[in-house]
């Protein structure tokens, strides 16, 4: 019944969420985590026992991975970085003829997710807006500029004149060239999505961002408006989808304009809010997997208005020899 969250890096608040809520059920059961660098990892020093892997593009990375799941009884795998979830979704049958359930929607679906065009292109089919493209001889500004394939705000621009852009802006064939959505016309929220097994939306936690850090939400408050029911109708079933999502909107502060920026298939660094907030993702997660429950909808089982600010601490680790 032990759980491994990998890649943990500074998830702290998602391991003791997950411990708290597996020992309510399981009190002998642990929660392990993995990381390239465990003892530098501060979620690795506060879950139950930890273990280094390589990183998942090494050819060895599986094999080391199996091994050490089964050696801790590890039967449940929940991802927490973009880089891992196409390797994971493409060796699923791999994982799970070793008896570790990958927590991942399918290969189909993380791909779209991965590729923000493709994703521009799932949320018009279902009739949600996107921000258009340029092309590169056809440009507008003020226009934001992002990779394709990106993660954690890096390679982003926002081009206001002429002379911000570059050679490389040009010649990376990566970067989108999009409608720069302002700030001063539109709030940004990250949603906390949860996929029944069966593929089906049980609940919506917007999270309007506040302030942020290296692409990770540091203030950000849980609030019930209409991009609860405008998710909950357009995307109440998406074949491939399971466990929690974050997904990314803007919505307009005084018009009832509504545009998807981007789907990650895994818990975002801000879900602790949508946990304390009384949407308890890990005790579904739980129930389903290990209980075999099917788990209800509940849209309404968190706290509206609640403010989340975080804060550094520190974790300190005796005797280090690295």
């Amino acid at each position: 019944m032990n759980i491994l969250i990998s890649s943990a890096g500074r998830r702290v608040s998602l391991v003791r969420a997950f411990q708290k809520e597996l020992k309510n059920r399981y009190p002998e059961a642990k929660v392990y985590t993995s990381d390239a660098d465990p003892q530098l990892s501060a979620a690795c020093q506060v879950s139950d026992g930890y273990f280094e892997v390589p990183f998942v593009s090494q050819p060895d990375y599986f094999d080391i991975l199996i091994k050490e799941c089964k050696s801790r009884n590890i039967t449940l795998l929940i991802p927490t970085i973009d880089t891992e979830l196409l390797p994971l979704a493409k060796n699923r049958k791999y994982l799970e003829e070793n008896n570790i359930v990958p927590l991942i929607a399918s290969e189909d679906f993380v791909a779209k997710c991965r590729n923000k065009r493709e994703i521009h292109r799932f949320f018009s089919s279902h009739n949600i807006n996107v921000a258009k493209e340029y092309d590169k001889k056809a440009l507008e500004l003020p226009l934001f500029i992002k990779p394709i394939d990106g993660s954690r705000s890096v390679d982003t621009f926002v081009i206001k004149q002429q002379k911000d852009l570059t050679d490389y802006h040009f010649q990376n064939e990566k970067l989108m060239f999009l409608e720069y959505l302002d700030h001063d016309h539109f709030d940004e929220y990250t949603c906390d999505l949860y996929y029944g097994k069966e593929n089906k939306l049980k609940c919506v936690v917007p999270r309007k961002r506040i302030e942020v850090r290296d692409g990770e939400v540091y203030k950000a408050l849980a609030i019930k408006n209409e991009l609860v029911d405008f998710i909950r109708e357009r995307l109440n079933h998406i074949d491939g989808a399971i466990g929690c999502f974050t997904a990314q909107f803007f919505k307009h502060k005084t018009e009832s304009k509504i545009y998807g920026i981007e789907i990650n298939p895994r818990f975002g660094g801000g879900y602790p809010l949508a946990y304390l907030a009384g949407a308890n993702y890990p005790k579904w997660i739980i129930d389903e997997y290990y209980l075999g429950n099917e788990i209800s909808e509940n849209f309404d089982c968190w706290e509206n208005n609640l403010l989340m600010i975080r804060y550094d601490d520190e974790i300190l680790v005796h005797g280090y020899k690295g």
